[in-house]
């Protein structure tokens, strides 16, 4: 695959040549204030400590104030003063946010939305990836910025647009129609093939030809769930196809320092297929914003870092945008407590960022993110946020040399896949409202709680080197990863299948001869029929356990049953069975588990795969490794409200102090520790182990509680 890079381009996945050690920083918008602003920012950025800002991003209507009239004084300004400084640039090209003339001109380029209506300008990310009008304008402007800053010693990344595909993630615009026939032809090659796969005879949709295939534009009944996930998967390869786009031009007018975009990852599905973008970018950036409403909300922090560094193949990543306080798009926009802006940012660095950025550096007076915080608030400097953020700076600066190193490996793999997400949301479903996504994170969160990383991976991603691998309600399964998940078992492997995956082929259609279609051989087992609680409806186990929301009424082929149902309609057919594949095991879990229940089957599977955490766990205590050549580091984060303590010795590089052989983690504290050991190789490495301190961090295994 072409990944744009040419000779001499930057080692994928680095940030090395960008900035030295830990990239702090976020967006700069100077273009906002008046230039008596300037002077005092760049000071305020050396206070505390910032290397790298992103440029550029919102600015297009203040570079090109007219078609083809450009005004670049500020900008050449703005990017001496920085490199002056000593800070590095991420410049943007500004397609995020078309100018107003563009829109006035050429209001064709806006979306359309699922009515056929236009959309008007006056928003951000308001165009069409199909439209060439739009494609001409956008390489452009990119195209003049790299002929002027290709060599700007101040320009150290290239960042093309913004959260692509997060407000035009699919357009229904007449352009795009023809871009989607043009897709489907190449995609299936004949219009017979199409109705084959797609199953038109049902309502006798049959097509004529692909002239006659519309993007769904709102009917009174549902769409083809075929039509509904190709059309999602079109949208993902505009997009993609406009990212390259810009990104092509970047190269061919002289960049060759990094290109990146900023992807927005989450537990739900995303706006576009990360697995088949990931090859495309020269580093791995992601968005990552909490959740106020979620009182868990640094399990779904960890998730989504994990499932970043997937992207990555374990290699370092970047922290594109967090916040330092509250964000202004939610209902209820909580604001950060003490210590949590640091403590955000270190579990990111934790889990393999080499940076951490934020959106933005000045927290803006006026415009449509006015109440977005900042790292320097409306209030200004005399201010928690403020001192936060030096805090932050100090501390990032401390911590340089762990820059390049990575995560430890992990002997557990949980697979996500968008395009599977993409799948369950299109149609009627058994549980209509049900997301089977959401059972990532909890396994995820309950290992956690047995000490246990887990690595959250794509699809396309390598399973050799796993001992647990879960299968957590990814609706869609091809063939080939079907096989290497098979193959893995009987490897050795443990898998978990949960009830609602592997139920469709690539084309959305229902694998046939029971569910689940593509893991019945490895299971052993067939569902004959799904049978779907009611809300409030719970249905007991003959463990002990519960489950809610979907059952499944299983038969046993090849299987073990190791729990069954103890009431209800099911009364005595099996919930959870195991089957012994090869040197390894395959468990399904057919019913929808409450959260005591899953944290014993997760106790089950982990006593089955062998696999150990690699810390003694401590309630509340987050540790994680990070690995280089001739040193490892142990981060600690307390998320708890008690001191909490732990064995451990080396130096701590945050205070600057050796600790050992026990260290202290205040309440919402963190630490990292250049732990003692020998120098040898990453590949020979055996981190040391470590252990609670017995008089004053509690011992807690999650199967005792």
């Amino acid at each position: 695959m072409n990944t744009g890079l040419s000779e001499g381009a930057p080692t994928r996945n680095s940030l090395r040549g960008v900035v030295s050690g830990i990239a702090f920083g976020g967006d700069y918008c100077p273009e906002q204030w008046p230039r008596s602003v300037w002077e005092e920012d760049i000071d305020l950025m050396r206070e505390a400590r910032v290397n790298l800002v992103t440029v550029g991003v919102f600015s297009w209507g203040e570079l090109e104030l007219e078609d083809d009239v450009w005004e670049f004084g500020w900008l050449d300004s703005i990017l001496g003063r920085l490199h002056e400084a000593g800070i590095a640039v991420d410049l943007a090209t500004p397609t995020a946010s078309p100018p107003i003339w563009l829109h006035q001109a050429h209001p064709e380029i806006l979306p359309m939305d699922e009515r056929g209506t236009r959309f008007h300008q006056g928003g951000r990310l308001q165009w069409c990836p199909s439209s060439p009008i739009w494609r001409v304008y956008a390489t452009r402007v990119a195209r003049r910025l790299a002929e002027r800053y290709a060599s700007h010693p101040a320009v150290r990344m290239w960042h093309v647009s913004n959260e692509i595909g997060g407000g035009n993630r699919r357009c229904y615009c007449p352009e795009s129609t023809v871009h989607f026939q043009r897709w489907l032809a190449e995609r299936y090659g004949s219009v017979a093939a199409l109705n084959e796969t797609w199953g038109t005879a049902f309502w006798g949709h049959r097509y004529g030809s692909f002239g006659q295939v519309e993007v769904p534009l709102d009917s009174e009944s549902g769409h083809n769930p075929g039509l509904l996930l190709d059309f999602d998967r079109f949208s993902s390869d505009a997009l993609l196809d406009h990212y390259r786009a810009e990104r092509d031009t970047l190269r061919a007018a002289g960049v060759s320092a990094p290109i990146t975009t900023n992807l927005m990852i989450k537990p739900d599905p995303a706006v576009a297929d990360y697995a088949s973008w990931a090859p495309e970018v020269d580093v791995i950036a992601n968005d990552h914003y909490t959740v106020s409403s979620d009182a868990r909300r640094e399990q779904e922090l960890s998730f989504c870092a994990d499932r970043t560094r997937g992207l990555s193949k374990g290699e370092p990543w970047l922290l594109m945008e967090h916040s330092t306080g509250a964000v202004n798009w939610q209902v209820r926009n909580r604001s950060k407590g003490p210590g949590e802006m640091m403590r955000n940012s270190i579990q990111h660095i934790a889990r393999g960022a080499d940076g951490a950025l934020f959106f933005q550096w000045r927290a803006s007076r006026a415009g449509g993110e006015q109440f977005h915080s900042g790292m320097v608030p409306h209030a200004g400097t005399r201010t928690r946020i403020w001192q936060d953020v030096v805090q932050l700076g100090h501390a990032l600066s401390a911590i340089a040399e762990v820059a390049e190193t990575r995560v430890e490996p992990a002997d557990v793999a949980i697979i996500v896949d968008d395009v599977a997400g993409w799948a369950w949301q299109a149609g009627g479903k058994p549980l209509n409202g049900f997301a089977p996504w959401a059972q990532g994170p909890r396994w995820h969160g309950l290992l956690g709680q047995w000490g246990i990383r887990a690595e959250v991976l794509p699809r396309t991603a390598a399973l050799d080197d796993y001992r647990l691998i879960i299968i957590p309600g990814v609706y869609l399964v091809d063939e080939t990863l079907a096989a290497r998940i098979a193959a893995a078992a009987s490897r050795g492997a443990v898998v978990v299948v949960t009830a609602t995956s592997g139920i469709v082929d690539e084309a959305n259609a229902v694998l046939l001869g029971g569910y689940p279609g593509r893991f019945r051989e490895l299971l052993g087992v067939v569902v004959e029929e799904f049978f779907i609680l009611q809300d409030g409806e719970e249905v007991s186990l003959d463990d002990g356990g519960a489950a809610v929301d979907w059952t499944s009424s299983v038969l046993i082929e090849d299987a073990e049953t190791i729990v069954s149902y103890a009431d209800g309609t099911l009364r005595g057919r099996p919930a959870l069975t195991r089957r012994a594949v090869g040197e390894g095991a395959a468990w399904f879990v057919s019913a929808e588990p409450n959260e005591k229940t899953l944290a014993t089957i997760v106790a089950r599977v982990v006593d089955d795969s062998g696999v150990e955490p690699p810390f003694a766990v401590v309630e509340n205590l987050e540790c994680v490794r990070r690995i280089g050549a001739d040193a490892s580091y142990l981060f600690v984060i307390n998320h708890g409200a008690e001191p909490a303590e732990l064995v451990v010795t080396g130096r701590e590089l945050i205070a600057g102090i050796d600790v050992g052989p026990a260290l202290t983690i205040t309440p919402g504290g963190v630490a990292v520790v250049r732990e003692r050991r020998r120098s040898v190789g990453f590949t020979a490495f055996e981190p040391p182990t470590i252990q609670p301190a017995e008089e004053h961090g509690r011992s807690v295994r999650p199967r005792d509680r």
